[in-house]
């Protein structure tokens, strides 16, 4: 397969910034460009988002939440109840809750 030399002018604050990107993504700038060339070609037009977080992500929230939920079902007694005995549970309720309507 023959080869050409592309040349393109660009701001070097927008040359750095997503040089930057890409290399957080393991991407050097030049394989980027390859990849957003032939997936044009694949998709027929603008082809796909490589984003990173503004924000890193964090768990913390969710945690807690399962630590809160998890201490909430040993206080109340269901925290060792197995799928089948919920799965019951749920029947019967939506069972009666039918009978009543």
């Amino acid at each position: 397969m023959s080869s050409s030399v592309f040349q393109m002018r660009l701001d070097d604050e927008l040359k750095g910034e997503a040089a930057a990107i890409y290399e957080k993504l393991g991407l050097d700038l030049p394989t980027a460009i390859r990849m957003f060339l032939k997936r044009t070609i694949l998709d027929n037009g603008i082809p796909f988002s490589m984003t990173l977080p503004k924000e890193p992500y964090c768990a913390e929230h969710a945690v807690e939440a399962m630590r809160q939920m998890s201490a909430a079902a040993q206080e109340s007694g269901v925290s060792e109840l197995s799928l089948e005995v919920i799965n019951e549970e749920i029947a019967a309720a939506r069972e009666s809750g039918a009978k009543r309507e």
